[in-house]
C-alpha cells in the first residue's frame, strides 16, 4: 500500500500534479485620498488573495455613474473586477461567489458604511446587520447575501 506522503513526494516524477488553483482576477479600486476605511477594505481583499490596483480620485461618483450604479447605492469606494463593479464594503466571500456564479448583473453593492463590514470593523467588535445587493441593469437590485 502506498502512503499519501509517498504519493505526494513521488507525484512530480510520475507526471502527476496537484490541481491548479486559479488566481483571482486583477481588480481596480477607485477611492479618495481622505478615506481610511477604503484602505481597510483593500487590506481585507489583499489578505484574501486579491491584488488591487488602487487609483486615487477626487470624486468616486462619476465613475459609479459611468458603471451604471445608482447614486443611492454608491459608497466611498468602487472597484471593477472580472467584468463586474463592486461598491462599498462588500465581503470577500460575496465577491468570490459573484465571480464563481457569474450572474447577469452589473455587480454588487453594500450601500453606506455598515459597522462591522470589511474595512468598517470597530474596536469593540460591534456589528450592524447589512445586505449585499446584486446590482441589476436599469437600477434594480435583489438581495445577494445577508450579514449579521
Amino acid at each position: 500500500m502506498i502512503s499519501r506522503r509517498t504519493l505526494l513526494i513521488a507525484a512530480p516524477t510520475l507526471g502527476l500534479a496537484a490541481p491548479a488553483v486559479a488566481a483571482p482576477p486583477p481588480f481596480t479600486v477607485y477611492k479618495t485620498a481622505s478615506c481610511g476605511c477604503c484602505q481597510g477594505w483593500i487590506t481585507t481583499m489583499t489578505r484574501a488573495g486579491y491584488r488591487p490596483k488602487v487609483i486615487v480620485v477626487d470624486d468616486v461618483s462619476p465613475i459609479g455613474r459611468k458603471q451604471g450604479v445608482p447614486f443611492e447605492l454608491s459608497s466611498c469606494h468602487l472597484s471593477t473586477i472580472g467584468g463586474y463593479v463592486v461598491v462599498g464594503h462588500t465581503p470577500t466571500a460575496d465577491v468570490a461567489r459573484l465571480l464563481r456564479e457569474r450572474p447577469k448583473a452589473l455587480g454588487l453593492s453594500v450601500p453606506g458604511m455598515p459597522l462591522g463590514s470589511p474595512g468598517m470593523e470597530t474596536p469593540n467588535g460591534r456589528k450592524e446587520p447589512f445586505e449585499t445587493l446584486l446590482l441589476l441593469r436599469g437600477g434594480k437590485t435583489r438581495v445577494f447575501a445577508r450579514h449579521a
